[in-house]
C-alpha cells in the first residue's frame, strides 16, 4: 500500500523526467484515479512546487523551468527491484553495455545501508538466470536509436541482411521496437516497399537518422504486427499440416507466430513457410492429437528418419 507521501514523490520524479505528462498518464502510473492525481497536484503547488497545468482535452502538467529535485533516494525495496532488474538486463543480454549496468549496480550498491547492502548482495549470490546466449550480436546503439527515432517521429536509413543473405537499403518510419523469445524487432513503414514491413534488428548493418519526420498512427500496435509479420514471413519451404484437435488444443501448443490457423471439417490446418524445417519437426513430436503432413514431402521424410532413429535406439 503507497503511502500519499510516496505518491507525491513519485509525481515529482515523474514530472521531472518527463517534459509533461497528462492526469490519465500520471494516474495509469500511480494506479489512482485522475482526481486523485489533480488533489496531489494542488497540495504540491501549496507547499510551493511550481507544477503548471495546461487546459483542455489535451491538457498536462509539466514542472516550472529551472525546478530541480535534490538528489534521488529509493527506499529498501525500489533498491532491491533496481539491482533485480539489471540483474536481469544482465543475463538476458538487453541491449545495454555490461560495463554500463556494473556501473549503475555498483553506483546503487555504493549509498546503500549496510543492512540493504548485504541484502543485495544476496541476491546477487543466490539468484542464477537460465538465459542462453544469442547465435547473433545485437548493436545496443541500434535499439537506443531506433526507440529515440520512434519517440520523435523521426525516419532513419537502413541497410539490411536478409536471412536469405540479401543485402538491401531503404528509408524506415520506425512505429516501434519489439523484444520476443530473446530477439529484438522493429516495426513500420517500409519506403522501398511502399508498405508496412517488420526487420530483426540485429540483421541491421547500418542505421542513421535523417532530417524527415513522420506522423505515427494512433491505431498502430506494434506487437501484433511482429508476430502477424513471423507467422506469415516467406521461406524456402511451404508447410501445411492437418492437425487432428480443437482449436483450443492447437493454441496451447502453437504459439500466435507460429503460422495461420484455418479451422475446417477436417480438422486444423496449419501453414506457414519457413527456411527450417527441423524446428518443426521435433515440435510435431509434441503433439498429442492426429497430424497428417500435407507438405512439403522433405519434412514427411524428415519424420520418417526420425522416427527410424528412435527404433533404433530401442533395438527394434
Amino acid at each position: 500500500m503507497y503511502s500519499p507521501t510516496t505518491r507525491l514523490l513519485t509525481i515529482l520524479e515523474l514530472l521531472q523526467s518527463h517534459q509533461r505528462m497528462s492526469g490519465s498518464q500520471l494516474a495509469k502510473r500511480l494506479e489512482v484515479k485522475v482526481r486523485t492525481v489533480r488533489r496531489y497536484i494542488v497540495m504540491l503547488q501549496d507547499m510551493g512546487i511550481p507544477i503548471e497545468a495546461e487546459r483542455g482535452p489535451d491538457g498536462a502538467y509539466y514542472l516550472g523551468r529551472g525546478y530541480k529535485l535534490p538528489p534521488l533516494m529509493f527506499n529498501n525495496a525500489e533498491a532491491v527491484a533496481l539491482v533485480l532488474g539489471l540483474m536481469m538486463m544482465r543475463a538476458f543480454q538487453f541491449p545495454m553495455e555490461i560495463a554500463t549496468i556494473e556501473g549503475a549496480i555498483a553506483k546503487t550498491e555504493r549509498v546503500m545501508p549496510e543492512n540493504l547492502l548485504d541484502q543485495v548482495r544476496g541476491l546477487q549470490s543466490a539468484i542464477t538466470f537460465s538465459a542462453s546466449p544469442l547465435p547473433t550480436q545485437l548493436r545496443p546503439a541500434f535499439v537506443s536509436l531506433l526507440s529515440a527515432a520512434v519517440q520523435q517521429g523521426r525516419r532513419v536509413f537502413l541497410r539490411y541482411l536478409a536471412f536469405s543473405g540479401d543485402p538491401s537499403e531503404r528509408p524506415f518510419d520506425p512505429y516501434g521496437v519489439v523484444y520476443h523469445l530473446g530477439y529484438w524487432y522493429t516495426s513500420g513503414y517500409c519506403h522501398l516497399r511502399n508498405d508496412l514491413r517488420t526487420f530483426r534488428i540485429d540483421r541491421i548493418i547500418a542505421l542513421d537518422q535523417l532530417d524527415q519526420f513522420f506522423e505515427h498512427p494512433a491505431d498502430f500496435n506494434a506487437l501484433q504486427h511482429v508476430l502477424e509479420s513471423l507467422a506469415t514471413m516467406p521461406g524456402l519451404y511451404r508447410v501445411e499440416i492437418l492437425l487432428q484437435g480443437t482449436m483450443e488444443q492447437v493454441r496451447q501448443v502453437l504459439y500466435p507466430e507460429a503460422g495461420t490457423l484455418e479451422e475446417t471439417k477436417a480438422g486444423i490446418i496449419w501453414r506457414r513457410e519457413t527456411y527450417e524445417l527441423s524446428w518443426i519437426a521435433h515440435l510435431l513430436l509434441r503433439f498429442d492429437f492426429g497430424i497428417t503432413i500435407r507438405q512439403p514431402p522433405e519434412l514427411r521424410e524428415m519424420m520418417q528418419h526420425l522416427a527410424a532413429k528412435a527404433l533404433s535406439m530401442n533395438g527394434d
